[in-house]
This record gives structure tokens, sequence and C-alpha cells, in this order.
């Protein structure tokens, strides 16, 4: 046992600037990806005057897309030569310039872009810089979440881990909180609710350079402590790996609670902000409040998840916050019923408990995928981490796509586009109606779904799991033997 011990202890033991160090990877990450999340979708609608129609299907097909270029980048990350900067951390240092770049220019508008009648060019100059982005994007998140797994074999670390990047990735979303308060405002003269153009540009470049900064630093920080060789390049290897990797409950059921909750998130920060600027008509600081009110548990609950985690079972807790956060979104449906002034501090106090019951999950998400992982290596002998990592990450940008269908058919059912397009923004009482009823629906079904599917399907309970670390103890020993 002391020799088991002795190794794990050899690929753990992590200081506590490297915790801050990958939290600072995620932080990077989501200053750009935030922009995606909360900005872009408004800033396609009503800067570049695009239809949420073309807007819907651009986000499908640039899913299309991943499902062949997320696997090659695992793939990649499987079979490349070990460098001197380890296997996975290099990618952070390859792509935090390019991905600062690519931020940018989703936010380019040149002369005639806007404009209904001549807008081709702002269709294509959209499709190309969404996709070029998503792609730099994935060259980070499919490295970056597979180092989790070889910084340390120490389950207690690897959870704190998991704490970390969420924290890491909350404070990341922090600034796009305060963009949003200043670049949406009301015109002067109409009262009418418009887009700070300027003021989103600035906040945008600034964002792009310190995301370039937190990758460079969290690249400098880390350590890769667990040794890896390269997988051989095999003809079909790669397929072969997929059909493993869809054939394992825990990843499977993971990567479907992953894509819930990524297309639930993405559906409240993007489509809220057009609730709370119409339906509530509010600016400023209420236009990012529902997503602060979300954020605020997490910085309560951090300290007390992993704790909670080791004594009742990830699984256990995650399911049970997540049937909190989607009874919190179906009580919001009813708000509906009181006059939109009365309604909005009420909303507010259910989006907190949503928050509450969100980042359970939140903060135990990747901390679960470590140990999927670690089920695939004992139970399949496989170690495709990049490719594992490809296929969560897969099904969260699955979770997208679901976003853009919620989002854009959203809009499309109150009839946005038309009267976004005659520049009125000026909405009837029956349209609002459809607006907060797809607002507050649309959430707590997705939510309930994910409650669901780590109650039910996902099989990594408390005993489980640590079955998983005698047995990962045992292989140690073994491999250390051969």
């Amino acid at each position: 046992m002391e020799e088991q011990q002795s190794l794990i202890a050899r690929a753990s033991g992590l200081k506590p600037k490297e915790f801050v160090a990958y939290a600072l990877g995620d932080a990077g990450g989501c200053l750009v990806f935030g922009l995606v999340t909360s900005l872009l979708q408004t800033y396609y609608t009503d800067v570049l005057v695009l239809s949420p129609l073309f807007i819907m299907l651009m986000f499908v097909l640039a899913r299309v897309w991943d499902a062949v270029n997320d696997p090659i980048m695992g793939r990649i990350c499987d079979t490349a030569g070990v460098t001197k900067h380890g296997r996975y951390r290099v990618w952070l240092l390859a792509a935090a310039l390019p991905l600062a770049v690519s931020a940018v220019l989703l936010f380019l508008r040149f002369p005639g872009f806007g404009s209904v009648e001549h807008n081709l060019p702002a269709y294509v100059y959209a499709a190309v810089t969404y996709v070029l982005f998503g792609m730099v994007y994935t060259v980070l998140q499919i490295p970056y979440g597979s180092l989790a797994s070889v910084l340390t074999l120490d389950e207690h670390e690897r959870n704190k881990l998991s704490v970390f990047r969420s924290v890491g990735a909350a404070l990341g979303s922090l600034p796009v909180m305060v963009l949003s308060m200043l670049c949406f405002g009301k015109d002067p003269v109409t009262g009418a609710s418009v887009v700070r153009y300027p003021v989103l540009l600035t906040g945008v470049i600034v964002m792009a350079a310190l995301s370039c900064l937190c990758l460079l630093l969290c690249f400098a920080g880390t350590k890769e402590r667990v040794k890896t060789e390269p997988k051989r390049r095999e003809k079909g290897a790669a397929g072969k790996a997929i059909r493993l990797l869809l054939g394992n409950r825990p990843l499977l059921s993971l990567s479907v609670a992953a894509m819930l909750l990524l297309a639930g998130q993405m559906f409240t920060q993007s489509y809220y902000v057009y609730l709370i600027r119409y339906y509530f008509g509010k600016g400023g600081l209420f236009v990012s409040l529902p997503t602060i009110l979300t954020y605020i548990p997490m910085a309560i609950l951090m300290a007390f998840v992993p704790r909670l985690a080791r004594r009742r079972g990830k699984k256990e807790l995650t399911a049970a916050g997540m049937a909190v956060a989607a009874l919190a979104n179906f009580a919001m449906f009813f708000l509906r019923y009181l006059p939109a002034e009365r309604a909005l501090w009420p909303f507010m106090a259910l989006c907190l408990l949503s928050g509450f019951g969100l980042n359970f999950f939140v903060l135990q998400l990747w901390a679960m995928a470590t140990d999927a992982m670690d089920d695939i290596a004992l139970t399949t002998g496989s170690r495709d981490n990049g490719t594992a990592y490809a296929f969560l990450n897969f099904f969260r940008k699955l979770g997208q796509v679901l976003s853009a269908v919620a989002v854009n058919g959203a809009l499309l059912a109150m009839g946005y586009y038309s009267t976004a397009s005659s520049g009125s923004f000026v909405f009837s009482q029956t349209q609002l109606g459809t607006m907060f009823t797809m607002a507050t629906l649309i959430p707590a079904v997705l939510f309930a779904a994910m409650a669901l599917v780590l109650a039910l399907w996902y099989p990594l309970s408390r005993t489980r799991v640590q079955q998983l670390q005698v047995e990962k103890e045992a292989a140690l020993r073994r491999e250390a033997q051969a």
C-alpha cells in the first residue's frame, strides 16, 4: 500500500500557485467565449441586422464542421510527440494570440454592414469569422481540458482543480457582464434601446488582450506530472476510439448533461439581454444582473462543494442541484401574470435560486470528467484523453446548437426580425408575452432533463468513484512491477 501511495504521490502534490495558474486558463478562454455567449447574438441582430434564421443555420452548420474538427484535434493531442513543454500545455502557447485576434475579428463592422437591403457582405463576413473563431477555440479547449488529467492523479486535487477552473471561468465572464452594462443604452431622441458600438469594440479588444495574457500565465504556471506516451498512428484508430467512447456510459451521460448545461446557460445569457431590454424595459446594470446573480452562488459554494461531494457524492449532489434549478425556472413562468414592474425583482430572486442549483454541477463538472476518463482507462485500457475530451467538448458544442435554435427560434416566433428591420424595436404585448414564456420554460425543460440524466443515467455514484480510486492504485502497482 505504501508503494502504491508513493506512486500516486509522485504524480500529485500541486502547489497553490498551480491551482491559480490552471484557473487562469479557463479565465482566458471565457474572456472571449463570454463575448460569444452573451453579446454576439445581439450584435448580429441589432448591429449587423442579420436574420435570426441565418444566425441559427450558421451556428448549426458550424457545429456540423466541429463533428470533424474536434476529433481531429483530439487525435492530434493523443498522437503528437511530447515536447519539452509537455503534451497539452504547449497548445496554450500556440492558441493564445490567434484566439485573441479571431475574437476581435468577430466584432469588426465595416462600411455597408447593417444595411438590410445590401447586407450580403455582412452575412459572408459573419460566417467566415464565426467558423474561424470556433476552430481556434477548439485548438485551445481540447488540450486545456485534457491538461487536468496529467497535472495530478489525486482525486481530491482533481476536485479542487475543477472548482478553480469553474471560478476562473466565472472571473473571466465578469468583464463581459460589465461590458454589457456599458454598451446597451437608450437613444436620447427616440428612447429606443441601442447598442453603443464604439464601447463594444473597445471592450472586445481589451478582453482579447487579457485573454492572451491569462493563457500565457497558465502555460507558465502549470506542470505536467503524469508522464504519457503518444498513441501509435494506426489506420482507423480514431473511429475505434470514438466507438469506444460512445459505448462508455459515464462519459456519454456526462457529455449529454454538459450539453444541456451549456444550452441552458447560453440561452439565458443571450436571450435575457432581449428580455431585460424589452420586456422589463431596463438597461445598464439590469442587463447583466441575471448572469451576475447566477454566478454569485459560486463564490459561496466553492468552499463547501468539494467536501459535500466527498460526503454525498458528485452524482447525488449535482442531480439534486439541477432539480432545484429546474424548479426555479418553472416558477419564473408564473411571473408572467404579474405586471412587468412587479415581476422584475421576484424574477431576479429566482435567478439567484437557479444559480445555487446550477453551480453544484458547474463546480464539479471537470472532476466528473476526469472520473469518467479514469473509468475508460480502467475498463477498456484506453488512455485517449485528448479524444475523450474532444468527445465531451463536441457535445458541449451541440449545446450551442440547442441554444442557437432556441434563441433564434424564439425571436422568429415573436417576429423580432421584421420589427428590427424597420428600426422601431417596439413590440406588442403579445410578442412580449411570447418572449417571457420562451425565456422561462426553455431553460426549465433543459435543466429538468439534466437532473434526470444525472440521477438515472450517469452511473458514477459516490461508491463507484471510491472503487475507481482503489482500482487505479492497483493498476499503478501493476505498471510499476511490469
